[in-house]
């Protein structure tokens, strides 16, 4: 199996004291999972370590099966993965919203003609042309977060990393971002405290404990699951 993600073993401290140990996580190709826990428990700090933004403390991690031992080993890596921050406003690069959208293309040496069409295409795939003149700061909290989940789009990454994304959203605006990030044929990593939201986007959700995670929820192993009252035995196929 094509794995985007391949994590072994893995701890991190905060401060000292251990947050989690022994993570084990294997990300499929284009698998959506979940990632929950209490306030503080270490969800972000480990998003973050996917990332490489944080360092890796303890255990192993790979990335579409290249290891990442070094900070060094992530610069090839940029360019697929997209990280979506819980706060929208630190994600922003440039004050109108379709300079923030192409600034990552454009330092990536894309051209400003094919940077400014794949902005209005990627604007208008999350139906928010509309907004490509405004400043970003005057933005509600919703729009703001289509901005920003526009800005890791945009480069077409191969990995996205949402850390509580449906903060700020209003009920239609979390609706919204379902229809979005299910129509996403991505690797798909969210950190999220809203269980609605993630059991509705994606297959597998873990609760991150200090002793690693552990799978809540498995769509695919329920749908392969079956009771069959004839028999009384419920058993997979």
């Amino acid at each position: 199996m094509s794995c985007s993600v391949n994590i072994k073993n893995l701890s991190n401290t905060r401060n000292g004291a251990l947050l989690y140990e022994n993570v084990l996580l294997d990300v499929s190709h284009k698998e959506k999972i979940a990632i929950i826990g209490p306030n503080g428990c270490g969800k972000t700090t480990l998003l973050e370590t996917i990332a490489g933004l944080q360092t890796l403390q303890h255990g192993s991690l790979e990335l579409f099966h290249q290891p990442m031992n070094h900070s060094n080993d992530f610069a090839s890596m940029r360019h697929l993965i997209g990280y979506l921050f819980q706060d929208s406003d630190n994600q922003f690069l440039a004050p109108v919203v379709e300079d923030d959208v192409a600034f990552t293309l454009l330092a990536q040496g894309v051209s400003k003609e094919e940077a400014r069409l794949k902005t209005m295409m990627i604007l208008q795939d999350l139906g928010i042309s509309h907004l490509s003149k405004k400043i970003v700061y005057h933005l509600s909290g919703g729009e703001k977060k289509l901005v920003a989940l526009a800005g890791v789009l945009v480069t077409e990454p191969k990995l996205m990393l949402l850390d509580e994304p449906t903060n700020g959203l209003d009920h239609a605006m979390q609706v919204r971002l379902v229809e979005i990030l299910k129509a996403i044929d991505k690797s798909i990593i969210i950190v999220s405290h809203h269980q609605e939201f993630i059991e509705s986007v994606v297959d597998k959700v873990y609760a991150l404990t200090p002793k690693g995670l552990v799978c809540t929820l498995n769509k695919q192993r329920a749908h392969s699951y079956h009771f069959h009252e004839h028999t009384g035995h419920a058993h997979t196929h």
